[in-house]
């Protein structure tokens, strides 16, 4: 979706309307996936297929929660949905450095090893409010029990752009919506 209060050379030029778009550049296949419903509706994955890399935008960040957009399509279940899509795409190279490389939207350069770790993490956590919804729990509930005490210090924040109160929000919230 384009902005409307962007101006048409802002406009985005180059795009795809599959899931799938396929290019050649500088002699290297690379591959685009839209993941929608995770932290936007417009997210992509770009894998480089030659290098093995995929570079996975905020869909991935080593540094917080993720920040999802509820009003911009986001949801907990596509984000966990398009890990586990980065996921089908990687190779893990056992006892070394090496496989696939994941470039996240903030933080350090990772492997399947993070991926797995960041996506589990958010099960967890929408496991958690969502068995707090289901027992009548309201927002302020949840938000109480600290359902992410345990990630807290690696991911949590009190202040910024994007608190942890936020992120329970924005879990809370794509759960009580209707399934996208």
């Amino acid at each position: 979706m384009v902005n409307a209060k962007l101006p048409p050379a802002g406009w985005p030029t180059d795009t795809f309307l599959e899931d799938r778009r396929r290019k050649y550049h500088n002699g290297n296949a690379i591959e685009i996936f839209h993941q929608p419903h995770a932290i936007t509706d417009g997210d992509s994955i770009v894998h480089f297929r030659q290098a093995d890399v995929i570079v996975a935008g905020d869909i991935f960040n080593t540094t917080q929660f993720p920040a999802i957009d509820i009003k911009a399509g986001g949801s907990i279940e596509g984000e966990i949905k398009a890990l586990n899509e980065i996921l089908n795409r990687t190779v893990f190279r056992h006892e070394g450095q090496g496989g696939t490389f994941i470039v996240p939207g903030h933080g350090y350069l990772s492997d399947e090893h993070e991926v797995v770790e960041y996506r589990d993490m958010l099960a967890i956590v929408r496991d958690r409010v969502r068995a707090m919804i289901k027992d009548g729990a309201s927002l302020d509930q949840v938000k109480a029990a600290r359902v992410t005490a345990d990630y807290d210090t690696r991911y949590g924040a009190n202040t910024g752009p994007w608190t942890t109160d936020m992120f329970v929000e924005a879990v809370y919230g794509s759960l009580k919506q209707p399934a996208k």
